[in-house]
């Protein structure tokens, strides 16, 4: 069992890339049995998160967006951009939004061992301060898993949106949104220069839709 788990993290970053990344498959939700990846209420409700920042040139954008509809999401963010954009952090914070942890580096898990990766981590949360984790990528070793759950709650999506895919166009990162969205999602943007032109495209199209269908929009 323990080399079929194996086996099949390894296979991830591609089946993630190329097939199956927009919503993962229950195969995937139980490698990582203790993981959030959904959240159904009895009301609709989703979670919007973004991941990468805080960015200058993109998260005062995007919280300004989400003042004007209302709307509170949970940040996941680079320690290294905390170190960098305080200001950014801080204003996070001051509109009431939630942040968690996305490693000082971006780490890509499979890179790194355990006690590495769980090294930087903290280095991260010594700026953060925060018991949400999330792996960038998804990209996590059943080793590093058991070790990062014994401090923090790692939460992973129900609905990525591949707004940073240079496969993908604006259009269809919305597209991703209107077929994948269900009651308890927990939708992914990035705030990154990366995902910029599509997120600004498909992120006030997914709130307007959204609220539209009534659903409410809670933070984890």
């Amino acid at each position: 069992m323990q080399g079929l788990r194996e086996r099949i993290l390894s296979a991830i970053p591609f089946l993630f890339e190329y097939m199956l990344i927009e919503q993962p498959p229950k195969i995937f939700r139980m490698l990582y049995p203790d993981a959030m990846w959904r959240i159904p209420q009895k009301n609709k409700t989703v979670y919007l998160t973004f991941d990468d920042g805080p960015i200058p040139d993109i998260t005062p954008w995007v919280t300004d967006l989400l003042e004007h509809y209302g709307v509170k999401a949970t940040f996941f963010l680079v320690g290294d951009n905390v170190r960098k954009h305080p200001q950014e952090f801080q204003l996070l914070k001051d509109m009431g939004h939630t942040v968690g942890n996305h490693t000082f580096n971006h780490l890509q898990g499979f890179k790194f061992t355990a006690e590495e990766y769980m090294a930087n981590i903290n280095k991260a949360d010594e700026l953060i301060h925060s018991p949400l984790f999330r792996p960038p990528h998804g990209h996590l070793t059943f080793r590093q898993y058991n070790l990062i759950r014994q401090h923090y709650k790692i939460v992973m999506w129900d609905l990525v949106t591949r707004d940073y895919s240079r496969r993908q166009n604006e259009r269809q990162v919305f597209a991703n949104v209107e077929k994948y969205v269900r009651n308890g999602s927990i939708i992914t943007f990035h705030d990154s220069i990366k995902a910029e032109k599509k997120m600004k495209y498909a992120l006030p199209k997914t709130i307007e839709m959204l609220l539209e269908e009534g659903y409410t929009f809670q933070t984890l």
